[in-house]
């Protein structure tokens, strides 16, 4: 489902759900890989509100782009269209009620435009009063791109503005200089340089980091928003599928604690309808009867309430309350599991930690839960002589000696989650060799260490 699906009035929203219709021609905006790597971007847009006749509506507009694309080919160039005119409306969630304000905080969050193919483009966005005197409305820079890394474009979204401060003119260089940069493998550094009027020549150095599956996300957010417990429940409602609302005023809190929450998913991957900021004309969203993860301003939460929902996870991160919920949460996963995670989590929390040992800290128990579950996926792919797989269900759960486990796996091999992924390993001759592989094997040598231990002691 896209979550550009639920744009229901006016031509605007018509052509999104066009665009969405279209997965064979989605990957049109991924700009060619480099020999090195791939683009950092497809567009830097400034989008800014524009007055609406006489009342107090304002319409979000984009007012600059970068680069400006041209000689598209006919339908490259009504699917650029499709893809800008959707993009204001997600810049500017709250609605197009505001008035020019003297002061008001930077706020950094991001949202994802998803293709009913899965494929996704995630706005990596500032908000922010631009530079002047006396009352002013916020404007934001948005950069549209197809990898998912929030802290190195945090990063290029403060030069943005560092630059802005003295003339668009200037951000036009940097942009073009990374442009032309090939996006960095794991662990490596791309330097720019560039040069700022009355500053001279700067050196900026963009690492991502050595562990890429967790460079998306930050889990301090969530962390200060909720308990372990809260998380654990909001996670075993995620593995099944359900339907999950996040409450929160600031566009921060929501985006960076429903990014941390999928990423909880690890190695699986959310396919369903996933906002993390829920535009105003979309909130009949929260009355759709498939699977959904979004997050709502704290403004719209009686327009929530109010809504006729089928059963729900609701969450208000501000309180760190749950507002509704069906009530199993706490039985979904095994209870020895659920306490591994548990204590897992609550080892060393008081210790300093950088933002990427926080991240392996809370995400660790997690991909270890899987690995306990599911990790012996891959010796049930029973493979053909052309060598393709045909996953084993029936054997692969019952391969399981823990009665817990075993009914918590029955339900989870009927989600798309896992069903996506088995699929991908049976076209696969070997398991991927990723983190997630990586624990697997040091989980079968940690049992195989105890049998051997186990057998000298008798």
């Amino acid at each position: 489902m896209s979550s550009l699906d639920y744009l229901s009035q006016g031509s605007l929203q018509d052509n999104l759900r066009d665009a969405a219709k279209e997965p064979e021609r989605a990957q049109e905006h991924c700009l060619p890989p480099f020999a090195g790597g791939q683009h950092f971007f497809e567009y830097l847009l400034v989008v800014s509100l524009k007055k609406k006749g006489s009342g107090a509506d304002y319409e979000p507009t984009i007012t600059y782009q970068f680069p400006k694309r041209e000689n598209l080919l006919r339908g490259q160039q009504e699917e650029e269209e499709r893809l800008l005119g959707a993009i204001p409306l997600f810049c500017f969630p709250d609605g197009n009620e505001w008035a020019p304000l003297t002061e008001y905080p930077r706020e950094t969050f991001s949202f994802v435009l998803t293709n009913v193919d899965g494929s996704r483009k995630i706005g990596y966005c500032r908000r922010l009063l631009p530079a002047g005197r006396g009352p002013r409305l916020p404007k934001v820079y948005c950069i549209i791109s197809c990898i998912g890394c929030f802290g190195l474009f945090s990063k290029i979204l403060d030069e943005v503005e560092k630059r802005h401060q003295i003339s668009m003119a200037v951000i036009y260089p940097f942009m073009q200089g990374l442009r032309e940069a090939a996006f960095p493998a794991p662990g490596k550094t791309v330097t720019l340089k560039s040069f700022i009027p009355d500053s001279g020549t700067e050196f900026i150095s963009l690492t991502r980091p050595l562990d890429s599956h967790l460079e998306h996300v930050d889990f301090s957010s969530l962390l200060r928003c909720l308990r372990f417990e809260q998380i654990l429940q909001i996670f075993a409602s995620a593995v099944l599928e359900r339907r999950i609302i996040f409450l929160a005023e600031g566009l921060s809190t929501l985006s960076q604690c429903i990014h941390a929450a999928a990423a909880l998913l690890y190695p699986f991957s959310w396919a369903h309808t996933y906002i993390p900021v829920v535009p105003e004309r979309l909130l009949d969203t929260v009355c759709c009867p498939t699977p959904f993860m979004v997050g709502v301003q704290m403004r719209f939460q009686q327009q929530v309430m109010d809504s006729p929902m089928e059963e729900v996870l609701l969450v208000n991160l501000c309180e760190g309350t749950f507002l509704m919920s069906v009530g199993d949460e706490k039985d979904i996963l095994p209870p020895k599991l659920q306490d591994d995670i548990l204590d897992s989590l609550g080892q060393g929390t008081n210790e300093p930690q950088t933002s990427e040992q926080l991240n392996e800290h809370v995400s660790g128990p997690f991909v270890q839960f899987f690995v306990k579950t599911v990790g012996h996926y891959a010796s049930y792919i029973k493979r053909e002589a052309n060598g393709q797989g045909h996953f084993q269900e029936r054997a692969f759960y019952k391969a399981l000696t823990s009665k817990a486990n075993r009914r918590f796996v029955k339900k989870f091999v009927k989600t798309q989650l896992f069903s996506l992924f088995i699929q991908e390993a049976e076209k696969s001759r070997n398991p991927p060799a990723g983190y997630f592989q990586q624990k697997i094997l040091e989980y079968e040598e940690q049992k195989k260490q105890k049998k051997s231990r186990e057998k000298t002691v008798k």
